[in-house]
């Protein structure tokens, strides 16, 4: 075991990658003498040289259309959006190209790409550096959706990414970046829908992603002093997702929240509390409750950025509402 920071770990998996298998590169914005935005590809431009770690223009249409027709070619792209945000620009190659691509033509062809992207809040990146925009791309088949929140998920989630034979959006929270904690270096993937329970509890379950696992950890505990034992379940991918180890976790609790850093209108997270609804209605012993973010842009104001994003008090909030 070694101890990494978030960006040492996504650095380790991608290099681990390139010298695996030859035709991995990666691709986009400032990501190779510079070493990327967060630090997360330094040293792989010295290692592997200009042919495999490619900087590209200020072009995020450019950089994901050349990577899809790349992955159909035979290759495996990990192209670097910088923000979430800036999907937006590129969003027909995504949407409309690399997700089809494999049910258009009859599953004769693959699509072997990797987007990664940082995104949410915290850091008062304002209204278009700080997004949280993961239920746009749930929504769409033929996208996977990954989403760690710790140095050694990332390594295994972006491993089993890399090596998916379908388009893969690979979400890295920008608070996570300087995050450390151990990680294996034997460097094992992890599979894509594959969630993690990360504290096992009987009064409530509690389902949180990215940084909000963090922020969960902390409810947890507070919760735990005052008698609530809680059930925390990282699920790591967003599609696909391990609705059996939630769905197994509601049965035994009959009561769930679910935390995501999304504007709560038209969240995933509404997807989760539906599906649970259908499927398990009669288990719950509670009404279902999210916590997210307010229906707003993001604002610079740190004081008005903190009131707007969910905050551990949010969660404790939530849980002993339905926890008697």
């Amino acid at each position: 075991m070694k101890e990494m920071f978030f960006s040492e770990a996504i650095s380790a998996a991608l290099r681990n990658e390139m010298l695996r298998d030859e035709s991995v590169y990666l691709i986009g914005e400032d990501i190779g003498v510079y070493g990327g935005s967060f630090g997360a590809t330094a040293g792989l431009y010295d290692e592997f040289g200009p042919g495999r770690v490619k900087d590209t223009p200020i072009s995020e249409l450019g950089i994901i259309g050349s990577s899809a027709g790349a992955a159909i070619t035979g290759m495996r792209p990990v192209a670097e959006i910088m923000y979430n945000d800036f999907l937006t620009c590129c969003m027909d190659p995504v949407v409309n190209q690399a997700a089809k691509f494999r049910y258009m033509y009859g599953g004769r062809v693959q699509v072997p790409m990797t987007i990664r992207c940082a995104c949410g809040g915290y850091v008062t990146g304002a209204a278009q550096h700080s997004q949280s925009l993961e239920a746009m791309f749930a929504h769409v088949p033929g996208l996977k959706l990954a989403y760690p929140s710790n140095p050694q998920d990332a390594v295994g989630l972006l491993i089993s990414a890399i090596r998916d034979d379908n388009p893969v959006i690979f979400f890295e929270h920008q608070m996570l970046y300087g995050a450390k904690s151990e990680v294996d270096e034997a460097f094992e993937p992890i599979p894509l829908g594959k969630g993690k329970i990360v504290k096992e509890g009987k009064d409530v379950t509690l389902v949180a992603t990215g940084l909000q696992v963090t922020r969960a950890k902390e409810a947890v505990k507070l919760l735990g002093e005052e008698g609530i034992d809680v059930e925390l379940i990282d699920p790591r991918s967003i599609f696909p997702l391990d609705k059996e180890m939630i769905y197994q976790s509601v049965q035994k609790t009959g009561r769930i929240v679910i935390v995501t850093e999304e504007c709560k209108r038209g969240a995933w997270s509404g997807e989760v509390a539906a599906s649970i609804a259908e499927d398990l209605f009669e288990a719950l012993k509670k009404p279902i409750i999210r916590v997210g973010a307010l229906n707003t842009p993001v604002p610079f104001s740190q004081p008005m950025e903190e009131y707007m994003l969910p905050q551990v008090k949010d969660i404790v909030n939530a849980v002993k509402k339905i926890a008697e």
